[in-house]
């Protein structure tokens, strides 16, 4: 429902105070004109292989019939003039984004969630222009990827400075929300270095960011891009006031290596921490509550080697005070491995310097790789298309989730609806899954003629999908 809403009175009939500092709203008519070229639709296709209907696939009645009678399963008898039942590739639709041009022969930088898993990649430019991308590269720990296209003299963004940033300026931020393109929202700064992962302080604000924003650019009032529009915090799966960035300079980091080798190359130490209490600082004298407690070290790690200890603080790396939990892996990770780099630990009273060998991190790997667990039971919802399976207590973690059930294969229905293998499904007819047994249970209740509504999560970001039965 749109809903009007009251504007302000004019500026002549607002009383001022006579002390008052009179500031006018900001217009960004300028910047849009200044910027906007520079911002790209990004939509993503997969190849689906399906089936025609009518090849030769029998019926479940006749399928159940023939069973009844003869004991056996029906064969597959094509009809005539037709070929057997082949599976058919088709692209189908998976997603819609937003990115920006970062130079004028047609890098370009968005959200690794946007891009990742895609079979074909298709950036639009404001003039229409249209372009099959090649991914460069994809770092789904800092959510930043590079594509390319076959362009020259594009119009480039500025690159800002993150440091000149400050809580409570004016940002704006241009993207395709639900498919929308060029669509221009604007608020303020609420926040920086605000805590969310391990790589990444995001920066908070209050511009509406919604699906499909994703990749898109957040811009301050010079016309310079300051981060990557790229989570939003919400329990409705749309805009709730609050949504987070991530930093140009932490995203420009990321995408020289991305560039240059197509990878991204971090550092590790190998230690497990955890934080330090007032309470544990006051006891050891340590103090003030600072630094990381070391609770293990892996054998044979680089930490090992330097001598750390469990129980250790560490309080310094790399001559930079480490303050908080997140303080060390970010300054490990942005170190380049085979650094030998000065390291200063509290241990029982009194502090020790130590230098360690930063190796590199391991590439991403699933969860159940290190730790194998058994299979999650599975559902096959036919008539939809969907094959699902519960999510581990491993698989919800890393997806900050309570419950919903993991798409294992789409096909059908489900498929042209754009649900992909990887997604996870929140909700069906606005009630909310935990397990595959309860998604059976739902579908029992309802019509199976009829559409069905489901939350589908991908990435950070959730929307509502619409999946039609087969006939």
């Amino acid at each position: 429902m749109l809903t009007g809403l009251v504007g302000w009175p004019t500026g002549a009939a607002v009383a001022q105070s006579p002390n008052a500092s009179v500031r006018g709203l900001p217009d960004f008519t300028d910047l849009v004109e200044q910027v906007g070229p520079s911002v790209v639709n990004i939509r993503t296709l997969e190849k689906v292989r399906s089936s025609e209907p009518g090849a030769g696939a029998p019926d479940e009645e006749m399928q159940e019939l023939f069973r009844r009678f003869f004991g056996v399963p029906m064969p597959s008898v094509p009809r005539q003039g037709q070929q057997p039942n082949r599976p058919q590739e088709e692209s189908q639709p998976r997603g819609v984004g937003s990115g920006f041009i970062l130079s004028s022969d047609g890098f370009i930088m968005t959200n690794a969630h946007v891009v990742e898993g895609a079979d074909e990649v298709m950036v639009t430019l404001t003039d229409k222009r249209e372009f099959t991308a090649r991914i460069v590269g994809v770092d789904k720990r800092t959510d930043v990827a590079v594509v390319k296209i076959q362009a020259t003299g594009l119009p480039a963004v500025k690159v800002g400075d993150i440091n000149r940033l400050r809580v409570g300026e004016w940002v704006m931020a241009i993207g395709s929300p639900f498919g929308l393109e060029n669509t221009v929202t604007a608020g303020i700064v609420s926040a920086k270095q605000r805590d969310t992962g391990d790589y990444l302080p995001f920066i908070q604000t209050d511009v509406a960011i919604n699906p499909g924003n994703s990749g898109g650019p957040l811009i301050n009032m010079r016309g310079e891009v300051v981060g990557i529009n790229s989570q939003i915090y919400s329990r409705s799966g749309g805009f709730m006031g609050i949504s987070f960035a991530i930093p140009m300079d932490e995203a420009m980091r990321v995408s020289e290596q991305l560039r240059s080798t197509g990878r991204v190359s971090r550092g590790r130490i190998g230690v497990q921490i955890a934080a330090v209490t007032k309470e544990v600082a006051e006891s050891i004298g340590l103090g003030k509550a600072q630094g990381v407690l070391v609770r293990g070290v892996e054998e044979g790690s680089p930490a090992e080697k330097a001598g750390v200890e469990a129980g250790d603080i560490i309080v310094k790396f790399d001559g930079r005070a480490v303050e908080k939990p997140t303080d060390l892996p970010r300054a490990v990770g942005n170190t380049k491995p085979g650094s030998s780099v000065g390291m200063t630990v509290f241990r029982r009273g009194s502090t020790k310097d130590l230098t360690v060998t930063v190796a590199e991190i391991e590439p991403d790997q699933q969860a159940s790789a290190a730790a194998p667990e058994e299979k999650p039971p599975e559902a096959n919802i036919r008539h939809l298309g969907l094959t699902l399976a519960d999510l581990t207590d491993a698989q919800k973690k890393e997806a900050r989730v309570r419950g919903g059930v993991r798409v294992v294969a789409s096909v059908d229905g489900a498929a042209r609806a754009g649900i992909r293998e990887g997604d996870l499904i929140l909700a069906v007819a606005n009630t909310q899954v935990n397990s595959v047994k309860v998604f059976e249970s739902l579908m029992g209740r309802i019509d199976k003629t009829k559409p069905v509504n489901v939350l589908v999560r991908r990435g950070g970001a959730a929307q509502y999908v619409l999946i039609r039965p087969a006939p």
